[in-house]
Order: C-alpha cells, then structure tokens, then sequence
C-alpha cells in the first residue's frame, strides 16, 4: 500500500505569523516559516483523507489543489482543528453525497453544540451535510477497504486521537503517549509529533521531549509539526535535530510504501 501524505498545516493555534508579533520568526522570508493551522491530506490509491479541519480549511484545500474528498476524521474538538468544518459543504456540491466525518462520540456531540445548522433539521439551501461515524479509541476502522487505527494520546486532561496507516502514523497535540499507544506506533516507517516549542509545556511535547519518544519507539524517521513561532526560525535550528528527525512544514508531501 502506498500512502501519500501531504502537510497542510505545520502551526499551532495561532499559525505562524501570529497576528502583530514582531519576532524574527514572524518577520521571516522563509516560507517553511509562514504555518497553517494544523491538518494533513492522506491519499491511498482513489482515497482522500483530511485529518481536521480548522480554520485555514478553504485556503489549504484550494492551495493543494484538492477536487475530492471521501472522510474527514478529527482528532479532537479544539477549534484550531474544527473550526473550518464549515467549508467541506462544497464537496458535498461537487460529490453530491453527504461527507463521512469520524471522531469520538465525544467529539461528535461538541461539533452538534458548535454547528447546530449542520446537524440539525434545516433544509436551507447550502448547509453543510456530514454523515457522523463515531469511532472508538484504540478500535480499528476502514474507509474505503482502508484499515485505520485510531490512537488515544493525553493533551494536557483531554484524550485525543492519532491515526496510523499502513507505516504512518500522525499524532498532534500530545504531551503524554501511554504503553498501549507506544505498542499502535511501533513499527511505522514515518512518524508525525508535536513538538510546540524547545521549551516545556503544559499539554504539548516540547522538541527534546519528541525526540525521546520517536527514539524509545524505534521508527524510521521522525516529522514534528503543530511548531510555534517560539521555536525560532527554521534555518536556525533544524540542523540541532538527529539525522532521523526533521521538522514538516506546508506543502511537504511524502511517500510511505507499506506492505
């Protein structure tokens, strides 16, 4: 199975630049350096995924040029990664079908909370339509004859989920992976983490603390992602990473061969 991944988003909440700051990170002409808010397109042969949808939804979608969309699959409610949910309504135009959209029974029932319109009755023209799948922590789906693994990880007190497939595995928004998620990423090829800052955090992996991870679990290679502009610029400190670890940033795209 080939796995293609592309990098719609490398930043945190409040993307990089954050509005009115002045750093050098903020100010840079690097375009690693200017980050979306968190998300990730997966293609596996005719399949088209997105894991989240936040704000910068609509412009990541025209700016990947992507026509199709079969799943959207949430990692958790925070608005920073579901606030753009809005926008999937014009697949449900082109597809003519409602949008499949997997997320914890939990999630599910914040995103009715946020987007009454979208779950409710109405009948107005234009609202968006999604078709809820809840998925269970830790249990195994499939799309389209795609296996997927859901893994729960801890953001501060709120359970959270990653996904693996095939030798891929994306996590964000994690500052603690318990054994039994550790035994779900074992073995993949590519491994995608949080790593906020070089600092520590409350909810997040700082980079050292990344780093650590992805060495104790044994993976191939390593991206961190969700970086704030308290990291720095890029070019400054992406040579301090091991030979294995390497910072994502918009528009990386990937290929992972899975058996």
């Amino acid at each position: 199975m080939k796995v293609r991944v592309t990098f719609l988003g490398t930043g945190t909440s409040q993307g990089v630049p954050v509005i009115g700051c002045p750093c050098d990170t903020c100010a840079s002409d690097d375009k690693r350096d200017t980050r979306l808010r968190c998300s990730v397109h997966i293609q596996v042969g005719d399949t088209s995924l997105v894991i989240d949808t936040g704000p910068d939804f609509r412009y990541q979608m025209l700016r990947a040029k992507i026509k199709a969309l079969d799943a959207v699959l949430i990692t958790h409610e925070h608005n920073d990664h579901i606030i753009g949910l809005d926008d999937i309504r014009s697949f449900n135009f082109l597809q003519r079908k409602d949008m499949p959209l997997f997320a914890t029974e939990r999630v599910i029932n914040e995103l009715k909370q946020r987007f009454t319109y979208v779950f409710g009755d109405s009948n107005y023209p234009g609202v968006p339509r999604v078709l809820p799948k809840v998925i269970t922590p830790n249990d195994p789906f499939e799309i389209n004859g795609i296996q997927i693994q859901p893994i729960q990880v801890m953001h501060g007190n709120l359970p959270v989920l990653g996904f693996r497939i095939g030798d891929f595995t994306y996590i964000t928004d994690a500052n603690h992976v318990d054994e039994t998620a550790r035994q779900l990423i074992r073995g993949s090829k590519v491994f995608v983490i949080n790593a906020l800052r070089f600092k520590e955090h409350h909810s997040h992996f700082n980079v050292k603390e990344a780093v650590d991870l992805a060495k104790e679990l044994g993976v191939d290679q390593t991206y961190i992602t969700h970086i704030s502009h308290h990291m720095g610029r890029l070019e400054d400190w992406e040579a301090t990473l091991p030979e294995d670890v390497f910072s994502a940033f918009d528009g990386l795209s990937l290929v992972i061969e899975s058996a």
